[in-house]
């Protein structure tokens, strides 16, 4: 096997809990190959250069090996090499979240729930 989907790729690699989510980063364009972006149906080889964007963290990972089955997390490490600088820019982005907490992290969308809406109003009924 010298390629595979970059979707089940991803998923065995432990990026993505199950493969149609891997589907829908990669169409909506939160995985680059190449610095390129790429349909769930791209192949993917050993060699490429991929980068994920899954939530606040950023994954800059080369490609080691191929696996159609999603095993354990220590098999799934094996799969991929993450650079240096991603690794670091990581954890900065983790540490400063510590220091400085980002309030807007926190802001659903949509009506708030029933649970919600009575702390609102124990919360406006005490001022």
């Amino acid at each position: 096997m010298d390629s595979m989907r970059i979707d089940k790729w991803l998923w065995a690699a432990r990026f993505f809990k199950t493969r149609s989510l891997a589907q829908d980063e990669v169409g909506l364009g939160r995985v680059l190959v190449g610095g390129q972006r790429a349909k769930p149906s791209r192949e993917v080889r050993v060699g490429d250069r991929l980068e994920i964007h899954r939530g606040e963290e950023v994954f800059t990972v080369y490609v080691e090996a191929l696996s159609n089955t999603r095993g354990p997390a220590a098999v799934a490490q094996t799969l991929y090499r993450e650079t240096d600088e991603s690794r670091v820019a990581r954890e900065e982005r983790k540490a400063a979240a510590k220091l400085a907490f980002e309030p807007s992290v926190t802001i659903r969308k949509g009506r708030p729930t029933k649970r919600e809406g009575r702390e609102l109003r124990r919360f406006k009924d005490g001022f």
